[in-house]
Parts: C-alpha cells; structure tokens; sequence
C-alpha cells in the first residue's frame, strides 16, 4: 500500500527496557546510527565535496596535461580533452544503478568506502599517466569505481528522520554545489604552485582522509533483507506507483539540462556584451553564477520543503526557473546575465534534495538506493544531454532560442509535476 506524499513522521522508535541495568547496555544498532545521523551527514558533505572537487578540478588545466602527454595537434588536443573529461560522467552513469542496488543489498556505508577508496587510488593514478588513452581510460575508471555523492545521498535519505530529509539533503546538495564551485578554482591556481601530477595526487590524498572518515565515523542501520518476493521482482517491480518516481527522474534530467545546456554558447553568448579581453572572465562568472546560489539556497530550500512539502518546492523552483530563463535571453549587459543566472540557481538549488526525498516517501525502503540510483544516472544523461542540446539549438536556430526552448522544457516540468502531485492527493483522498 502506498503511503502518503510528504508526511512528515517521525522514524518509529522501538520501545526501551525500563530495567536500570538496561540503561547500560549498548544501545541497539538502530538507535545508534539514528543518534549519530547529524555526524553521518557531515561526513557524507566532506567526503562529497572532496571527491566533487577532485572531478572537476582538472578543467583549467586538461588541455595542458593532454599536451605534455604527447598530443600536439590542435584539434587532437581538443578531442582528446573532451573524451577525458566527459569519460568519468559516462561511466558513472552506467554504474550508478548498480552501486545503488548494492547499497539496497549489503549497506549504504559499504559503497562509500568502497567509492572513496576506488577514488583515491584512481585520482592518484591519474598523475601517473604517461599517454593521453591512458588518462581517458583512468578518468572511465574512477567513473565506474566513483559515485561518492550519490551514495552519499542514498545513504542520508535513508537513515535521516523523515522531519528533516529535506534539510539534510539540502546541506549535503550545497556541499556537492560548492564542489563543482570550487574544483575549477583550485585547478586554476594549485598546477602552477606544484605542478599538474601533485595536484592529482594531492585530490587522492584529500579523497583517501574521506575514506577514513567513512570508514571509522560513519553509523548505519543494518540494512534488512528483502523478502523473497521482492528481492525476485526487482527494484522497478518492487514500486507500486510508478508515478512519482518516474516524474523524479525525468526532474533530475531537466535541472541538468537547465543548468548544461547553456555550456556550449556561454562564452560567444558573453562576446556579445562585453569587451573581447574581458570575455573569459565573464563568462567564468556567469558559469559559476548558477552553482553559487544553489550554494546558497539547497538547505533552505530542503527545510521549506520539510514544512510545505517537498512536491510544491519542486513545482516552485521549476516554475520560477522557467520564468527567469525568458529575460536571460535578452540581457543587454553581462551584469543582468550573471544576476539572472545566480538567481536561477537559487531556484533549482530546492531540486536535488526535494528530488531524493519524493522518491524516499514514494517507494518501499528495501529498494529505495536502487530507484535513487536511476535518478543519479538520469541526472548524468542530463549533463549530456544539455551541452548537445544547447549546441545544436544554438548553432542552428540562434542562442535565444537556447534559454526560451529551456524556459518551455522547465514550465512543462513544473504542469507535469503539479498534474502528478494532484493525482496523488486525489488518490489519498479516496483511499
């Protein structure tokens, strides 16, 4: 039986022995990992920022290591960059249903140590590359042997009180926001104080104390077995109503192609309304603009969905993306560009947690890190999808086209998430 959209209730308690011997006693591991879930979210917040950190900081510089690593044509260096950077997301996405089905199986926990360990090793072994096949098959597998942040996510969805999922996932989506923020920052300044090889082992070394945080901090609830029936069906089967899963996954898809699909035409966008020495400058500003203010307000925006519901923030922020991506194809200075975009990213900051915590409240907990799994991959085909999108639109229909065709794919997102939120509480109604 289906249980209700966005009720907030408490975690059930087992009743406590009153016997003043009890008192004494270890407390169960149930209780344990509940008492400590404000320690395990701190630990999931580094832990993501680090290995988020340790993905993107290798923009500023790729080009560069591509060419010390023996490719000297132009176009070459430019292909073998783009096969680089985008192989880690590629293979992220294929695996990211599976790590989330092993979670479901053997414990959240597990797969972080196990993707914080794999990273470390693989970030490492990256500044030891010796040809440019080499380093596009190491950053496939860090891909495959990553997935930090979304386990980090599966496991706070499941082992925070439902009151305040949406806080929590809100802290832990700003700690993986600031990530992106901040990777291309330090690759920008860290290759030319201690050259690009230790800036790679130095991301390794920062990952691996992740790893040991995880290791010895992080409580989890043991995770219970499946019934047979279940474990036979599969995730997918396991979900009665489909409905608000699949309307999480295709949100996930649309907030990454909101936020990619302007990543081709930026900086001939940005030509436009400044001066030439100034484009790339502004153009870093108006990229990092959207990742600011979801900074800022994914943890606000997951406490207000703890209070109103998860599902009207969702529709809000979809809503009022929509709305600002209209003038953003008419700026006439860079300032108005960069401020529209900040503020865009304030709205879809309330995405990602609100996302994460529909799905936790919509299907069974024995399968809820493999649905969250499928919503991560979902996410990475947005971040494909986007920069294709964006580039097509762009070079043959015109770049306002780019932000008016987004601002209808976001309006439609938020009919069709307040159409599904509707037919659950007509659902609730009759049942």
């Amino acid at each position: 039986m289906n249980r209700k959209l966005d009720v907030p209730t408490a975690d059930p308690v087992p009743p406590q022995p009153h016997a003043p011997t009890a008192a004494k006693a270890a407390p169960p591991a149930d209780d344990e990992a509940a008492a400590h879930w404000q320690r395990n979210l701190g630990v999931c917040v580094f832990g993501s920022f680090t290995t988020i950190v340790a993905m993107t900081l290798l923009l500023p510089f790729l080009p560069l290591y591509v060419e010390q690593l023996g490719v000297k044509d132009h176009a070459a260096i430019v292909q073998w960059s783009g096969a680089a950077f985008g192989a880690t997301f590629f293979s992220a996405a294929l695996v990211a249903p599976l790590w989330g089905k092993l979670a479901d199986l053997y414990g959240r926990k597990l797969m972080l140590i196990r993707s914080s360990l794999g990273m470390a090793v693989a970030m490492s072994l990256i500044g030891m590359a010796h040809s440019a096949w080499q380093l596009v098959a190491l950053r496939l597998l860090a891909g495959l042997l990553g997935g930090y942040a979304s386990g980090s996510m599966i496991l706070v969805a499941t082992q925070t009180p439902k009151a305040r999922s949406g806080w929590a996932l809100g802290v832990l989506s700003s700690g993986i926001m600031a990530g992106n923020l901040v990777g291309p920052l330090l690759g920008g300044f860290l290759p030319p104080l201690i050259g690009i090889r230790a800036t790679f082992w130095a991301s390794g070394a920062a990952i691996f104390v992740a790893f040991l945080a995880t290791a010895f901090l992080i409580r989890e609830k043991p995770v219970r077995k499946r019934a047979d029936n279940a474990s036979k069906q599969g995730a997918w089967a396991s979900v009665d109503d489909k409905g608000p899963a699949i309307a999480m996954l295709a949100t996930g898809l649309l907030l990454m192609v909101a936020n990619m699909s302007i990543e081709p035409i930026i900086t001939v966008y940005v030509a436009q309304l400044v001066k030439p020495q100034n484009v790339t400058m502004v153009a870093g500003f108006v990229m990092s603009g959207a990742a600011l203010g979801s900074v800022i307000s994914s943890s606000r925006l997951g406490r207000l969905a703890d209070r109103v519901g998860h599902w009207n923030v969702i529709v809000g922020c979809l809503a009022v993306s929509a709305l600002l991506l209209v003038p953003q194809a008419f700026v006439t200075a860079s300032w108005q560009l960069i401020v529209l975009r900040f503020l865009m990213g304030m709205a879809l900051g309330g995405l990602l947690p609100c996302i994460a915590s529909v799905i936790r409240h919509n299907v069974p907990a024995s399968v809820t890190g493999a649905i969250l799994g499928y919503s991560v991959s979902s996410q990475y085909a947005g971040q494909v999808a986007g920069p294709l999108l964006g580039g097509f639109v762009g070079g043959h229909v015109g770049m306002r086209a780019v932000f008016l065709g987004t601002s209808i794919l976001m309006a439609l997102g938020a009919l069709v998430n307040w159409r599904v939120k509707l037919a659950r509480g007509r659902a609730a109604v009759k049942r």
